[in-house]
């Protein structure tokens, strides 16, 4: 670890030392909310921090009150729905309406019906505790089922569930929060889980991986984490890990635990933002320990998102979102390793990308990451998504909705990444079609009537992508399919407590909802697998509905489709430290939905 240490040290005095600052500005960069505006104030950058900790930067519980809050007005619509509703199954076992969101799902390949998802699980910010004067967060869950039925729910400090143990402060980790949420199976039948833990208000991240296994009777019990490239330094913080596991028994690897991760460097005098190479470390012992961190980028250093996959033959494939030093425009990259993660090739640029911005009529922040796999035959298949003109079908020439929507594009290679089809729609019927208005019209305060917008094409994102064992290649994203009104707060106490309860309703706006998408490459057949279309003003306040989704498929060719959803109404009487009259909510959760098509 500390030859690791000193080579990312060196990079980064080298940045510092050559690349322009952010121009006379400063930030405070011991704090997730320096580093987060350091970001987000370099001019030209199109990649952002995860969506995840843009919000854990915003972070803050509510003040104890003398007794229980009664809203005045709980924001809410009449088209929401009352239930996740069959065959769709929600994930998360809570009942106390915590949200949930990020979603990564995994099959065991030696038992189809065996299943381990990730999210990120706010089930104790319901919950009246708090360590070390620290709100606490949970995660995971499992199913031996096929996903019929899900287990666990933590319900308080001495039954924590599935939580994922030793990272944050509620099961003995030296960490404020963790999240942003990875599964993978190896070989043997043995689960990785990869994730984030952090601070907030003063410097230290890492990344962690906890190995998971399964007894006779199904039960799922999690190791103490192995932490990767720990850091207390200011001026570095990781960001958006993913995990892969060679879970092909023929391959010369076979079982060998590779994870990536997004480095962010600032710089130390002014805190302006230098560079986010992507970082990758593998482990040949189970995730016990990893190799020494190295960067695996050449010159693509300014990344985000990055997705690493492993094909039949042991070759390790990583893709992400990044640009080079003055390129005009981000691309997806790819480089692949043959020797198990000891060397790298140089970076390919899969397709230019012009990263995408919140759909028309939303507000949750999103991103262009890429999804992949690599099909038995060796061709490699990638999903990202990317802002097109409505009028050419080509790149858009600038980062707006006006004229352009979001798209998820579709690519393969056969040639182990070489060269690259020319990309295309991956859901092309529901690229091609417009919006449908539902609940028109309201009436405004002022008596005048909000009617439907003028048609809109359907914007899609937060691709996922898998191959089975036989070769099918399954494609889920979010569509954003329908548009309707939402009545927002006009005035009242500002979130955690405005997320609940309005004191004055204002006019309604345009809200577009999501459907979440499935296409079988194979028989070329896409259908809705959601079962009531997703409001995203719901949970975070319409600003924050997870950085993903995520699709896996069994050795029996059934897909399992997760992605967060807002249709379930819960009771919520604590939330982030507040008391509530107990109080009926629309609130995040995880679907799944499960099939073959």
């Amino acid at each position: 670890m500390k030859n690791a240490c000193v080579t990312l040290c060196f990079l980064t005095l080298v940045a510092a030392a050559t690349l322009p600052a952010a121009w006379g500005q400063s930030y405070d960069i011991n704090t997730l909310a320096g580093k987060v505006a350091s970001v987000n104030g370099t001019a030209g950058l199109q990649i952002r921090f995860s969506a995840f900790i843009e919000e854990e930067s915003l972070d803050s519980s509510a003040p104890s009150g003398p007794g229980p809050i009664t809203p005045v007005n709980v924001l809410s619509s009449p088209l929401d729905g009352t239930s996740i509703l069959a065959p769709a199954v929600t994930v998360n076992q809570d009942t106390v309406g915590a949200p949930q969101n990020e979603t990564s799902i995994a099959v065991d390949p030696n038992n189809p019906l065996r299943i381990v998802s990730g999210l990120n699980d706010y089930v104790t910010r319901a919950w009246t505790c708090s360590i070390g004067g620290t709100p606490c967060s949970a995660w995971g869950d499992f199913s031996n089922d096929g996903g019929s039925t899900w287990c666990c729910v933590g319900t308080d400090p001495s039954d924590l569930g599935t939580l994922i143990p030793g990272v944050n402060h509620l099961t003995g980790g030296i960490y404020d929060a963790g999240g942003d949420p990875a599964v993978a199976f190896d070989s043997r039948g043995n689960v990785y889980y990869a994730g984030l833990g952090f601070n907030r208000t003063t410097p230290g991240s890492t990344v962690a991986v906890n190995k998971g296994t399964f007894d006779q009777s199904g039960h799922l019990t999690w190791s103490a984490p192995t932490f990767i490239n720990q850091t207390t330094s200011p001026s570095t913080l990781n960001d958006k890990e993913w995990i892969a596991v060679d879970s092909h028994s023929a391959s010369p690897f076979r079982d060998r635990v590779y994870v990536t991760w997004t480095r962010f460097i600032f710089n130390a005098h002014t805190g302006a933002y230098v560079q986010s190479p992507i970082a990758f470390a593998y482990s040949t012992n189970g995730g016990a320990t990893f190799s020494s961190p190295k960067l695996i980028v050449g010159n693509v250093l300014y990344g985000q998102g990055s997705h690493p996959t492993v094909g039949p033959d042991g070759t390790l494939y990583v893709f992400w979102d990044g640009s080079t030093r003055l390129a005009a425009l981000d691309s997806i990259y790819m480089v692949k390793s043959t020797d198990g993660g000891v060397s790298w090739s140089k970076p390919v640029a899969v397709s230019q990308v012009v990263d995408i911005i919140p759909a028309a009529n939303t507000g949750f922040r999103v991103n262009s990451y890429p999804s992949a796999d690599v099909a038995p035959d060796g061709t490699l298949h990638v999903t990202w998504s990317s802002l097109m003109s409505d009028a050419t079908g080509r790149l858009c020439p600038a980062r707006t909705n006006s004229g352009c929507h979001a798209t998820v594009l579709y690519s393969k290679s056969s040639d182990g990444g070489a060269s690259w089809t020319t990309p295309v729609a991956a859901f092309p019927t529901v690229d091609a079609a417009n919006q449908s208005p539902v609940g028109y019209p309201v009436t405004q305060s002022d008596g005048s009537a909000l009617k439907a917008p003028t048609p809109r094409r359907v914007d899609t994102l937060f691709p996922a992508l898998r191959v089975s064992a036989s070769g099918r290649v399954f494609l889920g994203a979010y569509a954003a399919d329908v548009i309707s009104p939402w009545q927002v707060c006009a005035a009242g106490p500002p979130p955690p407590v405005g997320r609940i309860t309005c004191d004055t309703l204002g006019n309604y706006i345009h809200n577009a909802r999501l459907d979440y998408v499935v296409r079988d490459l194979t028989t070329n057949v896409t259908n809705i697998v959601s079962t009531h279309p997703i409001n995203t003003q719901n949970g975070f306040g319409g600003g924050f509905f997870g950085d993903y989704t995520d699709i896996a498929v069994g050795s029996d060719d059934t897909f399992h489709a997760l992605w967060t959803d807002s249709n379930n109404k819960q009771s919520v009487v604590w939330f982030y430290g507040a008391q509530f009259v107990p109080t009926l909510i629309n609130q995040e959760d995880i679907a799944t939905a499960s099939g073959s098509f």
